[in-house]
């Protein structure tokens, strides 16, 4: 593995730092607590080109993978503005479309997402199922030409600022016995499926002012200037060029057959990218702690040369250096085509960036003794932002079982 950036990405990282450090943690966080949106700092990522780098250059993107888009993520992060839209809009949707979508649907989307224009939410989990896509009670079924959505999603971000969401929903599956469901490509593995999970998976682009479409707001304990929404589908009417991958007459199944591998297309830059930010925020969180410890005297000597504060931030520092290297791992992977592979190290790269910040936050707070707790001095405000991380997208315990069903060759456990 080359662990020399190419000067292209050694000059991204740089400009992206540069960036994040106009605008700074004060910006995020007075934003979100204004009940506002980071709309300043992300018109100008987007005009500098930073929000499109794993977009196809002939739809207006920078033509990289998912290792420059990574590397977006980071930086701000780690600057101390985690820009979460980031992974839902050009990470999830941007790589869905790009890859499964139709000519159309492409030329459609893809320039808006590449210089920020266009936002499009993604909506998979739902209250009853989480994640588990063979149990989403979200259906889309057939009326004529056009498609009839009725369900429920929670813990959707960003749906207030885009006029788009990309829906996970299950269509009926006229294939095959067996086609889909069986498992071999679900993270979470599975059994043989029930007819009801014959139902496959489909992805949806749907106006977030469609009529049927209502949202209510989550009220969290994050500062973040994303929101969290309800979403209720009420038979909300789609054209059948809404399904991904196209559909547009009755008896055409090209978005149907694409519907699985556009969903996991999607979830694995989703880890890798997340799991970016996450590791950008402990360096961020280190980095405040270190420039404190090295300058606050206490009984005539730096509270930094004591090893009970110095040692725990080497640590933190270290297991957010190992999460690093798992992530470019992951991206390089995923870059080169190699999904199964990837998606093992996506996982992996998730997991341990999400300990290392939590982690890393936690010593940072310590160390501050009060003046952690405090707004000032910027790390308290990312504490629920970092627990949520071991949640969400993906929990821990299900990264669990996966590496030790997938990787380790245990039963499963559930």
């Amino acid at each position: 593995m080359d662990f020399d950036p190419t000067p292209e990405q050694r000059q991204l990282r740089e400009a992206v730092r540069a960036l994040g450090q106009r605008y700074g943690h004060d910006y995020f966080v007075a934003k979100a607590k204004g009940g506002e949106h980071t709309t300043e700092l992300w018109d100008e990522a987007g005009r500098l080109g930073y929000l499109g780098v794993n977009i196809p250059a002939e739809y207006g993107g920078g033509g990289g993978g998912i290792t420059e888009l990574a590397i977006v993520c980071e930086e701000l992060a780690a600057t101390g503005c985690p820009l979460l839209l980031l992974v839902v809009s050009p990470a999830i949707a941007g790589t869905v479309i790009g890859r499964h979508g139709t000519e159309a649907q492409r030329r459609t989307f893809l320039p808006g997402l590449a210089d920020g224009s266009l936002k499009i939410a993604f909506a998979i989990t739902e209250p009853e199922a989480g994640s588990n896509f063979h149990r989403l009670g979200t259906v889309a079924r057939r009326d004529g030409a056009d498609w009839l959505l009725s369900g429920r999603k929670c813990f959707i971000s960003g749906v207030d600022e885009a006029p788009y969401v990309l829906v996970v929903a299950r269509v009926p599956d006229d294939g095959p016995a067996g086609a889909e469901g069986d498992g071999t490509t679900d993270p979470g593995g599975g059994g043989r499926p029930t007819p009801d999970e014959r139902l496959r998976p489909a992805l949806f682009v749907v106006p977030t002012d469609a009529p049927g479409l209502t949202m209510s707001k989550l009220e969290m304990e994050i500062v973040s200037p994303e929101n969290q929404w309800l979403l209720y589908f009420d038979e909300v009417r789609l054209p059948g060029d809404a399904l991904v991958g196209g559909a547009a007459e009755p008896g055409d199944r090209g978005g149907l057959d694409a519907g699985l591998p556009a969903l996991f297309a999607g979830l694995n830059p989703e880890r890798i990218t997340v799991a970016a930010m996450s590791a950008g925020t402990g360096r961020y969180a280190i980095e405040r702690a270190s420039t404190y410890t090295a300058t606050r005297r206490v009984w005539g000597r730096p509270v930094g040369a004591h090893q009970g504060v110095s040692h725990p931030l080497a640590h933190a520092a270290v297991q957010v250096e190992l999460a690093r290297l798992m992530i470019a791992k992951a991206a390089t992977l995923y870059d080169a085509g190699r999904d199964v592979e990837a998606g093992v190290a996506a996982n992996l790269a998730k997991y341990a960036s999400a300990e290392a910040a939590a982690l890393a936050v936690d010593t940072a707070i310590q160390v501050h003794g009060g003046n952690g707790m405090t707004t000032d001095y910027g790390v308290a405000t990312l504490l629920g932002a970092v627990r949520a991380g071991r949640i969400a997208p993906v929990s821990r315990e299900m990264i669990l079982n996966f590496v030790a069903q997938r990787v380790l060759g245990q039963p499963k456990s559930y």
